[in-house]
């Protein structure tokens, strides 16, 4: 028999992936989670930046990342700059921030396609553990006809209720996109 909370397990992975990489995804407010990723060369080691700063939210638009050592703070800087996120940090000596811009109708259409694509790349990642557990069942010597059907059956039960949480999570991410 196959062990169906394992499949779950797997299939629970490729969605929660996907919800980390739909924070990535700027909507036109601010998000620390657009930080996530950048490195900032810290006595020369690569250091997450919210290894080294308070990262907040003053205003809906805008992020304030504050270091805990002052002397970071150029180097700070100049991760979020090599980083091209499309966000221009200003620098007071004390605190960079950064100005979210509104999106424009051309960067939302964009945004929809690299999340629709996210979403394409997640239904690929269930459909590979769909073909990897058919795979198994169908080696598995010991099952007989019935039993090794009604497994592939339940596999197939599952891609179809993880490709439909896809489906709503893409739906949410595209809703939150083209609202202004």
């Amino acid at each position: 028999m196959i062990d169906e909370n394992e499949i779950k397990a797997k299939m629970e992975k490729v969605i929660e992936n996907l919800e980390s990489r739909y924070t990535t995804i700027r909507a036109g407010r601010a998000n620390p989670n657009i930080l996530h990723g950048v490195m900032v060369d810290y006595y020369g080691v690569p250091t997450p930046i919210q290894s080294l700063a308070t990262i907040s939210i003053p205003e809906a638009r805008v992020l304030s990342i504050k270091p805990f050592d002052k002397s970071s703070l150029k180097n700070i800087e100049k991760a979020i700059f090599e980083a091209n996120l499309g966000i221009a940090p200003t620098n007071n000596g004390e605190v960079i921030m950064l100005t979210v811009p509104e999106l424009t109708g051309e960067t939302r259409k964009n945004y929809v396609k690299e999340a629709s694509s996210m979403a394409e790349e997640a239904k690929v990642a269930l459909r590979n553990i769909r073909q990897d557990e058919n795979n198994k069942i169908k080696k598995d010597e010991s099952l007989r006809e019935d039993e090794r059907d009604m497994c592939l059956e339940i596999v197939q039960e599952l891609i179809d209720k993880y490709n439909k949480k896809v489906e709503e999570k893409f739906k949410e991410k595209e809703t939150e996109l083209t609202s202004i």
